[in-house]
C-alpha cells in the first residue's frame, strides 16, 4: 500500500465559517469554535460531536439553505472524512455546495474551499477523474479571488500535486509541490503545520523517484515541525513516521523502520480509534516488513484486519483492498499456500479491472 499523503483531512485543513449570521445564536459559534480546535488537535471524534451540534441548531436558527448552514454541513463533511466515514461526507458536500454556490457566488473562496475538500474526498476514494476537475476550479477560483501568493493557493496546489502523484505524472506533481512550498515559506515561515505538509508529500514523490537521500531529509524536517507545531500523537505526526518508515523499509533498514511503524500505528489507534482506513494502513504496512523478514505468522492476521476495516470503510472496490490483497497474496505464496493465493490475486485484480 502506498504511503499515505496528507490531503484534506490535511495537516491543516481548510474550514468553511463565514462569521457569525443575523439571527444567529452564540451557541452556534461556540460549537463551531470548539469544533475547530478540537479538529486541529486531531480530536476527531469529539470534533464531530460539536460540529454536528453547530449544523444542528444552525439549521434550526438560519434554515437549510442559508450561506452559513451550508458552511456548518461542510464543517461536518470535513471531520466525518477525517474519521473515515465518506459516504456521509459526500452527501453533505453535496448539499453544501449548491447552496453555498447560489447565496456567494459560484466564484466565492467559500466555494472553492468545498470544491477543494470535495476533491480531496474523491482523491481519497480513488476516484480520480471526478477529482480533478474541482480541484482544478478550485485553484483556478483561489488564484482569482487570493491572488497567486495565498496559501490558499498553495493547499490547492498541493492537493493538485498528489491527485497527479497518484495518477503517476510526477513531472507535473513534482512543480505543483515545489511552487505550494515555496508560498508556505515565504508566506507562513519555515517552521508551520502546512509547511510540513509540503515538505512530506514532496519527500514521498522524492522517494518514489528513487531519490531517498532528499526525501529522508525532508521526511525529517517534516517530522520535527509536526511535533512542534501539532505534538508527538497528533495523526499527521503518524503520516509521517508512516512514510519515514516506508523509506526505511525500502533501504532495508528493518528495525528502523519496525520502530517508526509501530509508533506509527500506536497514535493512530488513539487518536482515530482501531476502526480507521488509517490505522488498516499501518497494520498492512507493519505486515509487509514481518513477511519481508520471514515472519510470517506475525503477518497474516495484520492482514486479515486490514481487510477487515478496508473493506468496511472503504468498500471492497477500492484500490487499498486491492494491494492488501495482493500483499497478502504474497504472504501466502512464500508459505506454500499457492490456492489461497491465486484466490486473493484473483479477487485484487478484478478490483484493479473494474478501476480501469
Amino acid at each position: 500500500m502506498a504511503a499515505r499523503a496528507w490531503i484534506v483531512s490535511a495537516l491543516v485543513a481548510l474550514m468553511l465559517w463565514p462569521g457569525a449570521a443575523p439571527g444567529q445564536s452564540p451557541a452556534v459559534t461556540d460549537a463551531y469554535n470548539r469544533f475547530a480546535g478540537l479538529y486541529s488537535e486531531g480530536r476527531f471524534e469529539e470534533a464531530a460531536r460539536f460540529a454536528e451540534r453547530a449544523l444542528r441548531l444552525g439549521a434550526q436558527e438560519l434554515g437549510p439553505d442559508h450561506a452559513t448552514t451550508a458552511a456548518l454541513a461542510a464543517s461536518v463533511a470535513l471531520v466525518y472524512k477525517a474519521l473515515g466515514r465518506y459516504d456521509e461526507a459526500e452527501t453533505l458536500y453535496r448539499q453544501a455546495l449548491p447552496v453555498l454556490e447560489r447565496t456567494l457566488g459560484a466564484d466565492h473562496a467559500d466555494v472553492a474551499v468545498a470544491l477543494n475538500n470535495l476533491g480531496a474526498l474523491y482523491r481519497a476514494q480513488g476516484r480520480y477523474g471526478e477529482a480533478e476537475p474541482l480541484l482544478q476550479r478550485a485553484l483556478a477560483i483561489w488564484k482569482r479571488a487570493l491572488g497567486p501568493d495565498h496559501p490558499a493557493v498553495a493547499k490547492s496546489l498541493n492537493n493538485l500535486a498528489e491527485l497527479y502523484r497518484f495518477r503517476g505524472r510526477l513531472d507535473e506533481a513534482e512543480l505543483l509541490h515545489e511552487e505550494a512550498l515555496a508560498i508556505r515559506e515565504k508566506a507562513l515561515g519555515p517552521v508551520h503545520a502546512e509547511v510540513a505538509e509540503s515538505l512530506n508529500n514532496l519527500a514521498e514523490l522524492y522517494a518514489t523517484r528513487g531519490r531517498d537521500a532528499e526525501a529522508e531529509a525532508l521526511y525529517q524536517r517534516a517530522l520535527a515541525i509536526v511535533e512542534q507545531t501539532l505534538g508527538p500523537d497528533h495523526p499527521h505526526t503518524a503520516t509521517t513516521l508512516n512514510n519515514l518508515a516506508a523509506l526505511y523499509r525500502s533501504q532495508d533498514r528493518y528495525d528502523d523502520a519496525l520502530a517508526l511503524y509501530r509508533r506509527s500505528l500506536e497514535i493512530r489507534r488513539r487518536a482515530l480509534g482501531p476502526d480507521h482506513a488509517d490505522v488498516a494502513q499501518s497494520l498492512n504496512n507493519l505486515a509487509n516488513l514481518f513477511r519481508d523478514r520471514g515472519f510470517l505468522a506475525a503477518a497474516e492476521p495484520l492482514y486479515e484486519r486490514a481487510l477487515e476495516i478496508l473493506e468496511a470503510r472503504l468498500g471492497p472496490g477500492h484500490a487499498d483492498v486491492a494491494q492488501t490483497l495482493e500483499n497478502y497474496a504474497a504472504l501466502l505464496r512464500r508459505a506454500g499456500r499457492n490456492a489461497e493465493a491465486a484466490e486473493l490475486e484473483a479477487r485484487a485484480a478484478a478490483v484493479r479491472a473494474k478501476r480501469q
